[in-house]
Order: C-alpha cells, then structure tokens, then sequence
C-alpha cells in the first residue's frame, strides 16, 4: 500500500489516484461478483492488451483495493479478488452504474 505522505491531500483526487482509469474500474466491477482468473478477465475486458490488464491488476493489488491468490500447482492457477478493503467501492459503482443508465435514458 502506498504511504498516506504519497497520497493527495483531497479525498476525492486520492480516490481517482487509486481507481481512476478506465480499466481499473471495469477490473473492479467484475471483481465484486466473484473471484476471476487472469485469461478471464482478459477475454471480459475486450480492448485491454495482457501488459495493461496485468499492470492495472499489480497496481489495484499493491493498493489493497484485490487480492492475488496463487494455487502453486503446476500449471500455475492465479485468482484475483476482492477483500473487504475493495468492496467499500460497491457504492460507488452501483452509483456511477446508475448515472450512466440515467444519462443514456436523457439523450
């Protein structure tokens, strides 16, 4: 986890820091409904390249926000979750989910 000194002093700029890019948030989403694989996550993210799913899934687990569990079985089984520290984010995507059903009921 990061240093609350490398962290931005506004709540909401730290959230972006740690949330804050297109996939991250598309990781999360899936996450929150059970544990994924690697190759399911990216064959769920369509446009994601392996490099940046698996950049966004190290800096997601280096921010506590997922887990990594890895089986040590021979072929390697890795699973990504969420513990509770990621779950807080439920309400949030349940609001940004909301606002995107809202805004494409107005236009």
């Amino acid at each position: 986890m990061r240093s609350i000194n490398e962290l931005p002093e506004c709540p909401v700029a730290t959230t972006i820091c740690l949330i804050g890019s297109k996939w991250k948030l598309l990781i999360i989403r899936n996450l929150m409904k059970r544990p994924w694989r690697f190759n399911e996550l990216l064959r769920s993210l369509v446009g994601v390249s392996q490099k940046v799913l698996t950049t966004n899934l190290r800096e997601l687990e280096k921010d506590g926000i997922i887990y990594r569990k890895d089986y040590k079985v021979n072929p390697p089984r890795v699973e990504y979750g969420m513990p509770q520290l990621g779950l807080k984010l439920t309400n949030l995507l349940d609001i940004m989910a909301s606002f995107g059903d809202f805004y494409k009921s107005q236009i």
